[in-house]
């Protein structure tokens, strides 16, 4: 091709000979410029056209290369497509193109037409018929896929390197967009854009700009859903932080590779050690549930194979024995939870029980008149039913009923406190099979630290207090048997209807305060809440550690007594032990201060014990036909040392020893006060034996040395077997 010819080409009607060796060079040109073209279309129209001379030029100066397949078929798309309707705008598109080139020096376009035919002329071009016919089948492959859609403006009869004027703008600035070429894509398969001319009139441009920018959207869309495409993952092996040893990997091979519903994360690690967001969880199930949805609507075969239903159906019959089984257990246990909804006690209180059967009596010993003690047999039970309600979760209203019918050896055998069994009648009392409100409390929280008590009927001093004796106060139901074992006596000093609270310095200090009378509900001369008998208790309790306690109490009283120790003692209420002909009761006042500490060595042995001092004052005289009673004071004093071996061969169980005195007057302010003069040892062993977390059976022995403190009497051994149940 001469110089006259490709000017004539430019600046005239740009035809050109319709050689093949002509058409195949401008198809290859096209080719190789709309690659470089088609990026620039998604910066700006102004640098396109910059770059359709760059590329022009640099495309001179390219080796050459061997049209391929593909190449061929980019050729075929732009050339091929056009329609004979097209031939009518070919004129239109002529004069609009040479409007631009005029823009240009003739000497630049003969320059870039020259150097453009030079690198045609140098490229191998197979023969015409053998290209023809690949076009022919590249044509047939892409209309049975994607057919593509050129501009208007574009004719099957004009060559394709006729179509591209390698023209540029004679300026290029950002005010003045350059014209973009009508067929700047040669590798993508969707709608051409319309050429845009400086000239036209914006009234007409937004039809054509929407047109451009939707063929871009549509190119972006196909280069990220190919983007995309590359980063599914389709084999487990391509997770690099997965390995066939952890303990999930078949479950994750299965959703990779079975429904390809995992992708992992960009870098190409799963971190499955890693704790995921709920928007992770909720993309990842949503991925598995599209592709399911997929695999269902398609009538996909890959989600069961026959083989897969085979394996299922023998396993459903090699377990059938155990499915059945696990049926009939299901439908039992649902049985059973309708008929407890049905048939619940309550919503809010909770019944729990206790019940002790125990067989008891004295094997030798003296009582305290110095005769010997009937030595009897007697088998009697306890029973408690606790009523438990809570309305917050916070709080607590027990409300316990109690009935018992095993007498006190007090009244009946020994004479004297000591020894007293702790779930009998108790201390001189007389036991009936009559039901009564044995308990009755309300505890709720103040705050985060503190805890009130109201007690409305039967209080004790464990109710809001730590007695820190663990393993032997068991109240009666487990640990000691004797009441003088289960605690320090001077915790009996209080006792009856009140308000108590707990108030926590942290997590080591406790402080306890409680206030009980003991005839509250009686409106009665000499009784009722403050003019009756009365005890007020309070104690600091220090923790240093789990296995470690240590008390410190003090307790002011009114007409209260232990229950324990001797009879001097128990002197206001025992009058008539000293010959003293009167039913009347002496009114008394104490003051009693008390240490108690408790230390678990290890997890089988543990150690503790207390120490009581109380001064018991004789508030009046009192004259009667045998004797006469003087006001004064008399000081009692009491201890023991415990050691307790809990888990004693067996998990559960418990051993415990004590070796203590109980209360004993060592000293009086006047002779009408009695003293006891000897000392007599409390000693108690015995083996709490766990037969179920419901039974227990503790044999045990309690023996005294001196009975009533009085050493003329001979030693006193009481036996016991205890049976408890808890429900």
């Amino acid at each position: 091709m001469t110089r006259n010819t490709i000017r004539r080409n430019t600046e005239g009607d740009l035809r050109a000979p319709k050689s093949s060796e002509r058409a195949i060079g401008s198809m290859w040109c096209e080719v190789k410029m709309s690659r470089i073209l088609w990026k620039g279309l998604l910066v700006s129209p102004a640098v396109l056209a910059a770059s359709l001379v760059v590329s022009s030029r640099a495309l001179a100066a390219e080796q050459p290369v061997e049209i391929a397949a593909t190449e061929q078929a980019h050729q075929l798309q732009l050339a091929g497509a056009a329609t004979e309707v097209e031939k009518s705008e070919i004129a239109a598109v002529t004069a609009e193109t040479a409007s631009v080139a005029s823009n240009l020096t003739v000497d630049t376009i003969e320059k870039e037409s020259a150097n453009l035919y030079e690198a045609f002329a140098n490229d191998p071009i197979a023969p015409v018929a053998e290209q023809a016919k690949a076009l022919e089948v590249a044509a047939a492959d892409l209309s049975e896929t994607k057919p593509a859609v050129a501009p208007a403006n574009l004719s099957v009869e004009q060559p394709v390197a006729e179509q591209i004027p390698a023209v540029a703008p004679a300026k290029l600035s950002e005010t003045q967009p350059a014209v973009a070429p009508a067929n700047l894509s040669a590798e993508k398969s969707v709608a051409q854009p319309e050429p845009i001319s400086q000239s036209t009139n914006p009234s007409a441009q937004p039809q054509a700009q929407s047109n451009v920018l939707e063929q871009i959207n549509q190119y972006s869309a196909e280069d990220s859903s190919s983007e995309d495409a590359a980063g599914q993952v389709t084999s487990v092996s391509q997770l690099s932080d997965v390995r066939p040893t952890d303990w999930a990997f078949q479950a994750l091979q299965s959703l990779v590779e079975r429904y390809g519903c995992i992708a992992g994360y960009p870098d190409g690690t799963f971190r499955g050690n890693r704790a995921m967001t709920r928007y992770e969880f909720a993309a990842g199930l949503n991925a598995c549930l599209d592709k399911v949805s997929e695999l269902i609507q398609g009538g996909s075969r890959n989600l069961a194979t026959r083989e897969d239903l085979a394996s299922v159906q023998r396993l459903q019959e090699e377990f059938a024995a155990e499915l059945a089984t696990l049926r009939g257990r299901v439908d039992a246990l649902e049985a059973r939870a309708s008929e407890l909804e049905a048939n619940q006690f309550s919503t809010t209180t909770k019944l729990n029980g206790e019940v002790v059967f125990a067989l008891t009596g004295i094997a030798r010993g003296d009582d305290a008149e110095g005769r010997e003690a009937d030595q009897t047999t007697a088998f009697g039970s306890r029973v408690r039913i606790n009523f438990d309600t809570s309305f917050s979760g916070e709080d607590l209203l027990r409300t316990r009923l109690q009935v018992l019918n095993l007498g006190s050896f007090s009244t009946n055998n020994t004479k004297t406190a000591e020894g007293e069994l702790r779930f009998n009648a108790g201390p001189f009392g007389e036991a009936s099979n009559t039901v009564g409100l044995d308990a009755l409390l309300y505890q709720f929280p103040l705050g985060k630290s503190t805890t009130v008590i109201l007690e409305a009927n039967a209080g004790a001093a464990d109710d809001f207090t730590n007695t820190v004796n663990p393993y032997f106060d068991g109240d009666g139901g487990y640990g000691a048997l004797s009441n003088f074992g289960t605690r320090n006596p001077i915790y009996h000093l209080t006792g009856g209807s009140g308000i108590a609270l707990r108030h926590q310095f942290g997590e080591k200090l406790e402080l306890s305060l409680g206030y009980l009378a003991g005839n509250a509900a009686s409106p009665t001369r000499g009784n009722g809440l403050f003019n009756g008998s009365y005890g007020g208790l309070a104690q600091l309790t220090f923790k240093p550690n789990d296995n470690m306690a240590l008390g410190l109490t003090y307790v002011n009283s009114y007409n209260f007594v232990t229950g324990t120790g001797s009879n001097a003692s128990n002197f206001p209420v025992r009058l008539g032990s000293f010959g003293f002909d009167s039913d009347s009761t002496l009114p008394v006042s104490s003051n009693s201060y008390g240490a108690q500490a408790s230390w678990q060595l290890n997890r089988g042995f543990a150690i503790g014990g207390w120490a009581g001092y109380t001064n018991q004052r004789i508030l009046s005289n009192l004259a009667t036909p045998t004797g006469s009673v003087q006001r004064g004071d008399q000081k009692i004093w009491n201890w023991a040392v415990t050691l307790a071996f809990p888990d004693l061969l067996k998990e559960g169980n418990v051993a415990g020893i004590l070796v203590g005195m109980e209360p004993r007057v060592t000293n009086s302010t006047n002779r009408t006060l009695p003293e006891d003069k000897d000392t007599s040892l409390h000693l108690e062993g015995f083996y709490q034996f766990k037969l179920s977390d419901n039974i227990s059976i503790t044999p045990g022995l309690i023996w005294l040395t001196a009975p009533d403190h009085n050493k003329d009497n001979s030693d006193l051994v009481i036996g016991v077997i205890r049976t408890t149940f808890t429900f």
